[in-house]
């Protein structure tokens, strides 16, 4: 839910402009740090215009990462965790497509003072800056300048709901001004009168929005509101009381006039999404095949083979999408054994040395990609689990199956968040489940970038549950 001031939308390009020209300040004084006299634009043919152009990629850098993270979303702005957060992983990101376009393109000739320089105090602008504007919106927040008045109709269990849900994500400018209800299920709450003092309540207070949250069988109730909303200017909406049906988020869609409700958002069952989804695992695993497997497959296969007898690939079948069964593939990281349906634990005496590196690396799921070339997985989505862990988690975990409507994933959302690995309590299961089903209810393609992105830093900062 977002609810931010009429143009809270916009507010974010404002750090967003902001970076563009804090990072290129940030380039141009590192370059006078480094060479001792600022960059001039009257003689394009020398190594200045390279610098130049070094410049653009550095604004694009940042942006693209902290478009990444969300940098510029109002409640990552007003969430002082999720903003150290995402600044951290947006610096992060930053510093690696920095290194990815210095190495990609081999432009060893680069100051390495200057490209610090230019990191070190980019960071720093945009920490400032990050902390003033934080500053100024939370001082308008408390200033009550532009607020908008709302009140809730219906002072029962929904409503207490929709109260402390709009409370929580309230950013700015929405103040609550109370309940009315002519049997108040919930008497502690601020109950401003009955539903005959509505309509005086509002004109005099100059309240923006009703809503409504009450049973929806009182249609003459609903249209008396609706019809005094529209004659003076207030916005009314309602938050139906589902109880005694649905205990849970529901999504509401329109065929046409008739209003379908669903009980989750699912943006792969869209073709296009799939489309583009299919369209970049096979551009994706072809170039890990084509450009990575021709130099690790050689070394890695010759590792496996010397530490202990066996194949260098190792198989295993896996429930995939709708439960389908499937050969999934990996480089063997234990010695061979007859207890392959066991999870690999802290300590595993099966595990091979070479496969202890392989599995803190992530080096053992390559093989993985011929599996997504074939269709039976994707690169991003709910890690496979065994079949033993099918039919034990199934009957005990709530939602556990939903996470079989999309095709499994090399790496997955609970991953980058820290699930993975030894799932030895039921709860950590819970938790790999709760956020597969997060990953499919708001899946896009930025956010398999992310993901992809997430793994790879992880692989280099190292995981304690990667055994």
């Amino acid at each position: 839910m977002n609810r931010n001031v009429p143009y809270s939308r916009f507010i974010g390009l404002i750090p967003l402009v902001g970076d563009f020209f804090l990072t290129d300040l940030a380039s141009k004084l590192a370059y006078y740090l480094r060479f001792g006299h600022p960059i001039r634009f009257d003689n394009p043919y020398n190594y200045e215009d390279y610098y130049l152009s070094l410049f653009v990629i550095f604004n694009l850098a940042w942006i693209t990462s902290a478009l990444f993270t969300n940098q510029y979303s109002v409640n990552t702005l007003f969430r002082y965790g999720t903003l150290a957060t995402s600044l951290f992983y947006a610096f992060c990101m930053y510093a690696f497509l920095i290194f990815v376009y210095v190495w990609s393109l081999k432009v060893y000739d680069l100051s390495r003072s200057f490209l610090v320089y230019a990191f070190l105090i980019a960071v720093t602008f945009i920490l400032l800056s990050r902390l003033f504007f934080v500053a100024v919106l939370n001082i308008f927040k408390r200033s009550g300048i532009n607020q908008k008045k709302f009140v809730i109709v219906g002072a029962g269990y929904a409503g207490n709901e929709l109260y402390h849900q709009l409370i929580f994500n309230s950013n700015v400018g929405f103040k609550f001004m109370g309940f009315f209800d002519d049997q108040p299920e919930i008497p502690n709450l601020i109950i401003k009168g009955k539903l005959r003092h509505l309509k005086e309540y509002c004109l005099s207070e100059g309240v923006n929005e009703i809503y409504y949250a009450m049973s929806m069988r009182n249609a003459d109730l609903i249209k008396d509101i609706a019809d005094f909303a529209d004659n003076n200017f207030i916005y009314f909406k309602i938050a139906p009381d589902f109880r005694g049906l649905v205990n849970r988020k529901v999504n509401i869609d329109f065929y046409n006039n008739v209003p379908i409700m669903t009980f989750r958002k699912e943006p792969l069952s869209l073709l296009i999404n799939r489309i583009i989804k299919r369209t970049f695992d096979i551009v994706f695993s072809l170039l890990v095949i084509l450009l990575v497997f021709p130099f690790i497959l050689p070394v890695i296969a010759l590792l496996i083979k010397l530490e202990s007898p066996g194949p260098v690939f190792f198989k295993q079948l896996r429930p995939g999408r709708r439960n389908k069964l499937f050969g999934c593939y990996k480089f063997r990281s234990m010695r061979v054994n007859q207890q392959g349906e066991r999870q690999a634990t802290k300590n595993d005496s099966r595990i091979t040395k070479v496969g202890a590196f392989m599995r803190k690396t992530s080096l053992d799921e390559l093989p993985q990609f011929f599996n997504v070339l074939l269709g039976d997985m994707s690169v991003v989505g709910p890690r496979p689990n065994m079949i033993n862990q099918l039919e034990t988690y199934s009957k005990t975990i709530d939602k556990y199956m939903v996470r079989h409507f999309v095709l499994p994933g090399i790496t997955g959302y609970a991953q980058v968040n820290g699930y993975r690995g030894e799932t030895a309590e039921t709860w950590l299961m819970e938790r790999r489940v709760e956020y597969d089903v997060l990953y499919m209810e708001n899946w896009s393609f930025l956010l398999d970038l992310k993901i992809i992105f997430l793994t790879v830093y992880n692989v280099f900062r190292g995981e304690k549950n990667a055994y």
